[in-house]
């Protein structure tokens, strides 16, 4: 199935961000879209607005720590689509703090997210993939996954693992693509979980340049483009004006 029309696509975490911009831009692109988040509310305005457009949406509420939501979302595409061809791990946390402040619930939180959130994604859609010889996994990471810097040593971590467990799974199967999707500081909702207010400081500062979601979610678009025999393993996209 070349390009991205007709497509089925899961994407997590779609309720704000870049989950949300992926939505939008795959749906106007034909894909028909599986939208997934905690925040039901957010999804049902955001079916609704790709549908009057002339797209395909279906949405589920989604808690990326529950293995058993995902296998239901996973359930939900192939029973309304009759197949999964690409998920989008997208949903993530970033609560920094210095490793000083001790805030280990936070630490756990992001181990639940953003790890065991992919790693149960891979779980629900790789069986029906392989089933039906072809799919892609697109997991998204940071610029994070390849730089650590202060305050956000936990984070990073994360996100490192991202990495290599997709560089794991694309070594392991030959007809399933798997890409990393690693943004720089992108608009998002995604500092609103810090808790430390010197890490809140400093990542205003930080995030005094960026780009837009919708910058990312055309990259993911082009990572489905390619034809099936080529595998986009990684792509960082980040503001032109970023050091980081």
């Amino acid at each position: 199935m070349p390009g991205i029309k007709d497509k089925v696509v899961i994407v997590t975490g779609a309720s704000s961000g870049i989950g949300e911009a992926t939505a939008r831009i795959l749906a106007a692109h034909g894909a028909r879209v599986v939208l997934g988040a905690r925040r039901t509310e957010r999804l049902e305005v955001l079916a609704g607005l790709i549908r009057t457009a002339g797209g395909i949406a279906e949405y589920q509420a989604l808690d990326v720590t529950k293995r058993s939501q995902l296998e239901d979302i996973v359930a939900l595409a192939k029973s309304r689509f009759g197949r999964v061809d690409v998920i989008v791990n997208n949903a993530g946390v970033m609560p920094l703090s210095t490793l000083d402040r001790l805030k280990v619930d936070e630490w756990e939180r992001m181990v639940d997210v953003n790890i065991k959130g992919v790693l149960y994604g891979i779980a629900a859609a790789l069986p029906v993939m392989q089933a039906q010889g072809s799919g892609q996994i697109i997991n998204v990471a940071s610029v994070g996954g390849h730089r650590v810097v202060p305050s956000a040593a936990v984070y990073c971590a994360t996100k490192f693992a991202v990495r290599a467990i997709s560089d794991g799974l694309r070594q392991e199967v030959d007809n399933i693509r798997v890409t990393v999707i690693s943004p720089g500081v992108t608009e998002s909702e995604l500092a609103d979980s810090i808790t430390d207010p010197a890490a809140k400081l400093g990542m205003e500062t930080y995030r005094k340049i960026f780009i837009t979601a919708e910058a990312v979610a055309r990259t993911i678009l082009f990572a489905i483009e390619q034809p099936a025999d080529v595998d986009l393993s990684e792509i960082v996209v980040r503001p032109t004006a970023s050091a980081a």
